[in-house]
């Protein structure tokens, strides 16, 4: 694999039943940058991501990726998709729960790679601060005894897990809100909760699922400067779907465009802007989408 990209997808596809969600998917992301995916509603973007995350077991291709030192198969991280009915067959049944409890996005997050969602998915009757700790269990000391007991290494655990919670807050301008419970929040404030959150997991690719819907422009703009400091200072690479395609043309380096689950173009924004088949594409979007190239 290219120790230059982080992420390398090759011939990807996702079906559901008879329908091809995506079909023959090709594309590689640079470590170090910021990257987006694009293409009008339906093209499969988030299907990608879930792809990508662990959400879904691609049904073909391969997703390799590099980080925490190491190549990442991200199929065989996943396991075999399960097969038959899961009512008719107890032992598929099993297997299903163990991998929804203890695999998919969990397993792909330990090695390396997070996201946030498209709708926000905090815990908004836990405080700011314990949804950041929640975020890190599987980096904290969970021997029974050794928290009955509130050894030294349970305690060190505990106040590393605390001090990286408030230092992404102070980074996302939270610090402030740390005891508010999440609910009460602003939207925006609740997006960018959402990002410490996924941070809070030490990765090195973190994947933004239209992290900037519902903002105003000024929180946009707060957001875009967020991301580019998550690259420059804290050496994550990003790869955002968005549809402001101000925010993604000033912010992005590399861009891939999907439509109809298939990669159309591929490069940098200048020649995206350009690229005939994308200008089809968005203006063959629903006429309540707005797009601006």
């Amino acid at each position: 694999m290219d120790q230059q990209n982080i992420l390398t997808v090759k011939n990807l596809e996702m079906q559901f039943g008879g329908i091809k969600a995506l079909q023959n998917v090709n594309f590689e992301i640079p470590r170090g940058s910021i990257s987006a995916l694009i293409g009008p509603n339906g093209a499969g973007k988030t299907t990608v991501f879930n792809c990508l995350t662990g959400f879904y077991k691609a049904t073909g291709g391969e997703i390799m990726l590099n980080a925490n030192g190491k190549a990442t198969r991200i199929g065989k991280v996943l396991g075999e998709k399960f097969q038959g009915s899961d009512f008719v067959n107890p032992v598929a049944f099993a297997s299903r729960v163990r991998y929804k409890m203890f695999g998919g996005s969990h397993l792909v997050n330990r090695a390396g790679l997070a996201r946030t969602f498209q709708n926000i998915r905090l815990f908004k009757e836990m405080s700011v601060i314990e949804n950041l700790l929640v975020s890190q269990h599987t980096q904290l000391n969970r021997n029974m005894l050794a928290g009955i007991f509130n050894t030294p290494g349970y305690r060190h655990s505990e106040k590393r897990a605390l001090e990286r919670a408030f230092y992404w807050l102070e980074v996302m301008d939270l610090v402030d809100h740390a005891n508010k419970l999440a609910g009460s929040m602003s939207y925006g404030q609740q997006r960018r909760l959402e990002i410490a959150r996924t941070m809070c997991t030490k990765p090195e690719l973190v994947c933004l699922d239209e992290p900037a819907a519902g903002l105003n422009p000024a929180e946009t703009h707060a957001l875009s400067s967020m991301i580019r400091v998550l690259r420059d200072e804290h050496n994550v690479t990003v790869l955002l779907i968005e549809h402001d395609m101000g925010m993604v043309m000033d912010i992005s380096e590399h861009i891939v465009v999907l439509d109809h689950g298939q990669v159309i173009a591929r490069g940098a924004p200048k020649d995206i802007k350009e690229n005939p088949k994308v200008i089809a594409a968005y203006l063959g979007a629903s006429d309540d989408e707005e797009v601006s190239l």
